[in-house]
């Protein structure tokens, strides 16, 4: 596959919105998962997550807008301008024809349906927002960014569970190299700390009950996990080809140079014990991107924290890079500020980016007793110092769906 430049980051995160302090956070495996204290979430069985903090101080979302969208929305308009400053993007000089939006997201913004339903049954029809049937659906984020800005391209919402933004920042490399868009602001948001998005979160099983500790709760791999913290936030990339990245001299952090993605078809929930489908997915993106196992220098893993997530996660991979496996490190940075569903696959590749630039493989907190089924390096703890020249990415989604994504450090680049 043709490689297309990741210009410009922008993000939303627990454990941060500006770049430095978020790698710092990430690097030294600072956990930021927390008690939910935004509602009474006593009766819950799981009652931690991951909060974004200091939002406001980062945004220019009018106060007469913010009563007319849900956070989920907020959140990304707030990425996409940090992502479109720091891509040192002008759009007043653009097509906006030409420029695409492509995002991701699971649940959709429920703090707002939520709140808009509360009062129908309490006011009745005149109670409603006339807004909420534009603010809670998936794409909202999508158009609201549209708008912001004039962006009047080909443009798309994913929704496939914890793999939606990955697909979506995939769909926008291949968008970009069928010729459809000059760039595209690719990735993903979600807001999932609410009552009603928390329960369909705990009824999928999937969520650590660990609520007395909440900075250890959220342990991949280990042999004493009991499932993933949630998190909000969001995650914006510009994704140029090189034709524009030349044009106009930008920085690069990194490149998108394969994808793959496939399904289980064996459960509507979990994945298949096998990891099989999961291991050809690997196999499929590191013969689109033209490079061997023995290539890969580091693997940001989806790091669900649960008995078969993980084991069948390590089973994919060890079937993928056969013996190279045990050498490549494998980490879940997410364990650190959380688990942002839909927005995973946006925030793993920022962290990943950030981890070619700085030459450091990011842990995998929480790691004490290890599982003999996962017999992995997952930078247990501690960051590793490493150059990442070629690293995978995996994201997976709820009912067999498997996402890979392969990224490559550019050789020119220099840090901004």
């Amino acid at each position: 596959m043709e490689k297309i430049a990741i210009t410009g980051l922008g993000f939303v995160s627990p454990s941060g919105i500006e770049k430095r302090q978020f790698w710092a956070n990430v690097a030294r495996g600072r956990s930021t998962i927390e008690k939910i204290e935004r509602f009474d979430a006593s009766q819950y069985p799981s009652r931690i997550a991951g909060h974004v903090k200091e939002l406001e101080a980062y945004s220019n979302v009018s106060s007469r807008l913010l009563k007319k969208i849900d956070l989920f929305s907020h959140m990304a308009l707030v990425a996409s301008e940090l992502c479109l400053e720091d891509a040192k993007i002008n759009l007043s000089d653009e097509d906006l024809k030409r420029v695409g939006i492509f995002m991701g997201n699971a649940l959709g913004g429920w703090l707002y349906a939520e709140t808009e339903l509360r009062d129908m049954y309490l006011e009745g029809r005149e109670g409603v927002s006339p807004f909420m049937a534009s603010a809670w659906f998936p794409a909202a984020p999508q158009g609201q960014i549209s708008i912001h800005y004039g962006i009047k391209g080909f443009s798309k919402t994913i929704v496939a569970d914890r793999a939606s933004s990955l697909m979506a920042i995939a769909y926008a490399v291949k968008t970009i190299l069928r010729g459809k868009c000059d760039f595209i602001l690719a990735g993903g948001m979600e807001a999932p700390v609410t009552p009603y998005a928390l329960l369909c979160c705990v009824t999928s099983g999937m969520l650590t009950k660990n609520n007395d500790n909440p900075q250890n709760a959220y342990r991949p791999f280990d042999k004493n996990r009991d499932g993933l913290a949630i998190a909000e936030g969001s995650g914006v990339l510009t994704l140029e080809p090189y034709s524009r990245v030349l044009k106009r001299h930008a920085h690069v952090y990194a490149n998108i140079v394969g994808y793959a993605t496939t399904t289980d078809a064996a459960n509507r929930i979990d994945p298949d014990q096998d990891g099989h489908q999961l291991a050809r997915a690997i196999k499929m993106a590191l013969d689109d991107a033209g490079l061997a196992p023995s290539d890969i220098d580091y693997i940001c893993a989806d790091g669900a924290a649960t008995k078969i997530g993980d084991i069948t996660e390590t089973k994919a991979i060890k079937e993928a890079l056969n013996s190279y496996a045990k050498k490549v490190p494998v980490s879940a940075p997410k364990s650190v500020f959380g688990n942002m569903l839909g927005a995973s696959g946006a925030l793993d590749v920022i962290t990943t980016v950030l981890a070619m630039e700085h030459s450091t493989v990011p842990p995998t907190i929480n790691y004490q007793t290890p599982d003999p089924e996962c017999d992995l390096d997952y930078c247990p703890n501690k960051a590793q110092s490493k150059e990442i020249k070629n690293a995978i990415v995996i994201n997976r989604g709820r009912g067999g769906i498997n996402c890979v994504l392969i990224l490559q450090k550019n050789q020119n680049t220099s840090k901004p």
